[in-house]
């Protein structure tokens, strides 16, 4: 399993304002099966297979455009490991919150 951060911002927007496509994103994320996914202030975390993924951010990559921008710039950081191959986005955050925790209780 894969996971991976994703923002796409639309370029060319006459508003300062980006929800009406990243509203639009968040519909297709919905609509789709493929892959598990979490809206978050600065972008969208996504969780499945590498090629689903990518399939994904390619259909999303097209939203600003698909509503008549004229340029869309998307970000994507991808981490994959084969040593934890069902890591979830759960997982990973849990790992840092319980070093946090064992740290609280140590009174580092």
């Amino acid at each position: 399993m894969a996971t991976a951060d994703l923002t796409v911002l639309g370029l060319g927007r006459a508003e300062a304002s980006a929800s009406g496509y990243i509203a639009e994103i968040q519909r297709r994320l919905r609509a789709q099966d493929r892959v598990r996914f979490r809206m978050h202030a600065m972008g969208t975390s996504l969780e499945g297979t590498t090629a689903d993924i990518l399939a994904v951010v390619a259909e999303l990559h097209r939203v600003p455009l698909d509503m008549g921008l004229p340029r869309a710039y998307s970000v994507l950081k991808l981490d994959e490991r084969t040593d934890k191959p069902d890591q979830t986005l759960d997982d990973k955050v849990r790992s840092v919150e319980d070093r946090l925790a064992a740290d609280d209780a140590s009174g580092a």
